[in-house]
Order: structure tokens, then C-alpha cells, then sequence
């Protein structure tokens, strides 16, 4: 499953988010995702800690990301983030990192979470954050 609808959320590379030569650090991307994300669900209208409330939560089961080209302290970036895949347990964030005044791609790749109850169990029937997900893909198609 594809969606159009991609949210985009803008930040700088701050200091400590760099090496010794100025370039961010790998780790970090992985953290720029993570903020993504958050903003996706949030800007949709409920925010992950409101679905951890009500018992969904979402462990990260698979991560990667491609390094394209370097970002350096103070570049502004932009995160685009848009659910790629979704299935009954399991939802794909697909995430990109650009430079945004060239628009440029500096990384991009995916995060996996299964949905699961706060004991950590797979929940296999679907759940209310599985359906308001795939109510926002059908509304973007």
C-alpha cells in the first residue's frame, strides 16, 4: 500500500548531532525518523502517546537507511515521512532527509513497527491504530 500523503517536518543539524568532522552523525538519522514519525501521527490528529494510552504501542521490528550525501552543523533539514506499507500487525514508515534549501536527498529509508499491547504481545486481529492509519491512506488516494 502506497500513500500521497506525506508529512514533512523541518529542523536544523544541531552541534552535538555531529562528529569531529562536522558531519552528523549516522545515529542520528535514525532519530530524524523517529521525529517524523511522531509528527505524521500528531499531525493527523492523535499523537503516539495517546495510542500508548489506549494500548498500542509501536517497538520499532526493522530499520534501515541509505546515506546519500553529508549534512553538516546549522544545515536545515527537511524529514518527509509517509506510511508505505500496512497490514494487520505491522505498519512501514518511509522516511527521507533533505537538504531543504537544494532539496537534495541526504538519506532515506524505512522504519517497521508490529502492533502490539503494552505486554508486549502481537496483536493479529487489527486495532484502532492500524484502522485510523488505513483511513488516512484511503483519504490520500
Amino acid at each position: 500500500m502506497m500513500s500521497d500523503k506525506k508529512q514533512i517536518t523541518r529542523t536544523r543539524v544541531r552541534y552535538g548531532e555531529t562528529d569531529k568532522m562536522g558531519v552528523a552523525y549516522h545515529a542520528n538519522y535514525l532519530n530524524w525518523f523517529e521525529m517524523g514519525r511522531s509528527d505524521y501521527c500528531r499531525d493527523n490528529g492523535k499523537s503516539f502517546a495517546a495510542w500508548e494510552k489506549e494500548g498500542v504501542l509501536l517497538p520499532v521490528v526493522e530499520a534501515h537507511c541509505r546515506y546519500k550525501s553529508p549534512l553538516y552543523y546549522d544545515d536545515e533539514i527537511e524529514i518527509e515521512t509517509s506510511v508505505t506499507k500496512l497490514s494487520k500487525v505491522s505498519v512501514v514508515f518511509s522516511c527521507r532527509v533533505l537538504h531543504a534549501d537544494t532539496g537534495k536527498v541526504a538519506a532515506e529509508g524505512y522504519t517497521k513497527h508490529a502492533f502490539t499491547s503494552p505486554d508486549g504481545k502481537l496483536l493479529r486481529d487489527g486495532n484502532a491504530l492500524q484502522e485510523w492509519l488505513n483511513d488516512i491512506l484511503i483519504q490520500n488516494d
